[in-house]
């Protein structure tokens, strides 16, 4: 399936919202900045996340970022090339 970048930005934000129940996100097109790379010329954008969830409590750093591919699913096989992360617990944001 084809996405606009804004049609992709509202999926992941869907698939995020529904899987992690973040009491904070925001998903940005970071595609411009990697302009010619193997990943951008073959179609696939570059988002930046940041996204503050309890879901991430005791988890490790590479744990939330496994959680949020997982999350992705198979938009990381496609349409997204890579994501950018910042991963938070509610308690770190305060």
């Amino acid at each position: 399936m084809a996405y606009t970048a804004e049609a992709l930005i509202a999926e992941l934000r869907q698939r995020l919202e529904a899987s992690l129940a973040p009491v904070r996100l925001t998903v940005e097109d970071d595609s411009h900045h990697h302009a010619g790379h193997a990943g951008a010329r073959g179609g696939g954008r570059h988002f930046r996340v940041r996204i503050v969830s309890a879901a991430f409590t005791g988890k490790s750093t590479v744990a939330r970022h496994r959680q949020v591919y997982v999350a992705a699913g198979d938009l990381m096989r496609g349409p997204i090339h890579a994501l950018a992360l910042t991963t938070h617990t509610p308690e770190e944001e305060a």
